[in-house]
């Protein structure tokens, strides 16, 4: 209670200085966080921080001209090209390319080069989404098969589908604390909607790793833990808040917190709907899961044997990128460049 009373003595403070100006005078205040959700109300009326500007996610063009700035004085090899680099960072931010740009020219100078090159680049890209290599880690033979085999589902559904979020790299690299292996889909552009179609496709890319076990070990395992976490929040949400299930019709049922609505003090946890329909939301979520799952099952059957090739060129050289899987899926190379 006293840390509680402590604030509220500086937000009544700050108010009141805040009042205290001359509008004549020309004074502007300006102030800035990372959490708007927990503003007090009165701090945002007219009068006091009555404008907010968002600074968002840079865009395709920002984080081009982000990277332009962070490798002054990084002597870049005649391969890199930083339009590409922007693409394969979608929903990256300053720090996160200054991150990228530092580890790819210390990963240049261990191997002893005079220029950073796009392997660099795309080492570092990887370091950053998906953790650092852990080759000494010992895994078994069957556990390097079963891995193998669920990137490739992932790979050859998320490819099938159509998804907008196409397959760059697969590989069976230990990285990070706990992956195994990990398959990376990204946007081939900015993307700031996504369809019904977009997201059931993604639902079914992100159980064909599953659905891969399922059908070649008859049986499954650990491995698909993020996967089905990542699922359940896609359907639920498809749910409760998009309207994109015909049984619930077109209600919402998880009114979003806005920060910037003068006045909003609706909490989050509160639950406006009854059992009966919490009930049917879970039976809805249960739905879009099991079609997600029966659309991965009807891709693996049909792309059995490629599915088979692309796990056993992983279990032979660990990581296949995107050139040489659209060349195990009979497209050809060009393509990777659309």
């Amino acid at each position: 209670m006293g840390g509680y009373d402590e604030r509220e003595q500086t937000l009544n403070q700050l108010l009141t200085e805040m009042d205290g100006f001359d509008t004549r005078k020309g004074v502007i205040i300006m102030g800035a966080t990372n959490r708007p959700e927990i503003l007090d109300p009165a701090l945002l009326r007219p009068g006091r921080f009555d404008r907010q500007v968002v600074v968002d996610r840079p865009d395709l063009v920002g984080r081009e001209a982000i990277l332009r700035v962070h490798i002054k004085g990084v002597k870049l090899g005649p391969d890199v090209n930083l339009k590409q680099i922007a693409q394969r960072t979608p929903g990256f931010v300053g720090a996160d390319l200054a991150n990228i740009v530092n580890e790819a020219a210390l990963l240049a100078a261990r191997r002893n080069k005079t220029e950073v090159t796009s392997s660099e680049f795309s080492e570092a890209i990887d370091r950053i989404v998906a953790g650092l290599e852990k080759k000494k880690r010992l895994i078994s033979p069957r556990e390097k098969k079963i891995v193998a085999f669920h990137e490739s589902g992932h790979a050859i559904v998320g490819h099938d589908v159509g998804s907008a979020d196409a397959v760059q790299k697969i590989s069976i690299v230990p990285r990070g604390i706990a992956a195994l292996g990990y398959t990376i889909q990204l946007p081939t552009e900015d993307r700031y909607l996504m369809t019904k179609r977009e997201l059931e496709e993604k639902l079914a890319s992100l159980l064909g790793g599953r659905v891969a076990e399922e059908i070649f070990f008859n049986d499954v395992s650990t491995g698909a833990q993020n996967d089905l976490f990542k699922a359940t929040d896609i359907a639920r949400a498809m749910v409760k808040e998009y309207g994109m299930s015909t049984r619930m019709g077109l209600s919402s049922y998880e009114r979003p917190h806005n920060p910037f609505l003068r006045g909003d003090s609706y909490m989050p946890n509160e639950k406006e709907y009854s059992e009966k329909i919490a009930a049917e939301i879970d039976d809805e979520v249960k739905l879009i899961l099991e079609t997600a799952h029966t659309t991965a099952q009807e891709i693996i059957e049909r792309k059995r044997a490629t599915v088979e090739a692309l796990a056993a060129r992983l279990l032979e050289k660990e990581v296949v990128d995107r050139e040489e899987f659209l060349q195990l899926m009979g497209e050809p190379p060009e393509a990777a460049e659309a």
